[in-house]
Parts: C-alpha cells; sequence; structure tokens
C-alpha cells in the first residue's frame, strides 16, 4: 500500500492567475465608472502580455484615481506591486501589470493615439466635441 501524501496547497496556474487580475482590473475599471473599456487578448499575438485594457475616463482626477486604485487592488490581491507610467499629468497613464498591460486615456488623448486601430481591433470612440 502506497504511503499517503500530504495535501499541498497548490497555488493556480497561470493562466487563472492572468484571467482573475484581468477580470479584477476589468470589475475595477467599471466599478470606478470608465468609459468606453476594451481588452484585447493579445496571447499568442504578442509577448508583451496576456491583455491589453484600455479605457477612457472624463477628467485627469477620474483617470488618476482609476489608476491608483488598480495598482492598490493588484497589490492586495496578487501581492505584487505593478509599474505605472504618467500620474503626474494623467492624460494617458500606462499600467505594467505583467500579463495584462493597461491604458487609462482622457478621450481626447484617446483618439489622437488611437491604440485599437493599432492593434487591429477597430477605432477609438470619437472624443466628445463640447
Amino acid at each position: 500500500m502506497p504511503a499517503t501524501v500530504p495535501a499541498i496547497n497548490v497555488p493556480p496556474a497561470k493562466s487563472d492567475n492572468v484571467e482573475a487580475l484581468h477580470q479584477l482590473i476589468l470589475t475595477s475599471l467599471d466599478d470606478d465608472q470608465a468609459l468606453e473599456i476594451v481588452s484585447i487578448p493579445l496571447a499568442g499575438k504578442s509577448s508583451i502580455a496576456d491583455y491589453m485594457v484600455i479605457a477612457s475616463g472624463r477628467s485627469t482626477r477620474q483617470v488618476a484615481s482609476m489608476a491608483q486604485k488598480i495598482a492598490h487592488k493588484i497589490k492586495d490581491e496578487f501581492h505584487r506591486g505593478s509599474r505605472i507610467e504618467g500620474l503626474p499629468t494623467a492624460d494617458w497613464v500606462l499600467i505594467d501589470a505583467g500579463d495584462v498591460i493597461v491604458h487609462l486615456f482622457r478621450p481626447e488623448v484617446r483618439s489622437f493615439y488611437n491604440l485599437e486601430r493599432m492593434w487591429n481591433f477597430g477605432e477609438a470612440p470619437a472624443a466628445n466635441e463640447g
């Protein structure tokens, strides 16, 4: 009769962590009322990440707040830091969360750079003139 092996807590597979991270980011953006949230799957297309998430905020204050909340949630849930670029001006903030890259824009800046088109995912939403 073979000896019993004590149960070991096995961490989730990498893809489970990626999906959980992706969902945490999407939920956080939705909770913060981000505009035009787009998720672009990159797995198999690029080695930089498995997902790219693009969203807009109504103001630089909202963009900065959303970025900081996402970074805090990642640290709390996954016990790891994420790199943030662009907070001082908050026109375009990039969050490198490892397997998920997040771009947060003011609508005018998002229309100008049009990352969705660059990644062949359609057109960026038009900025409201007004």
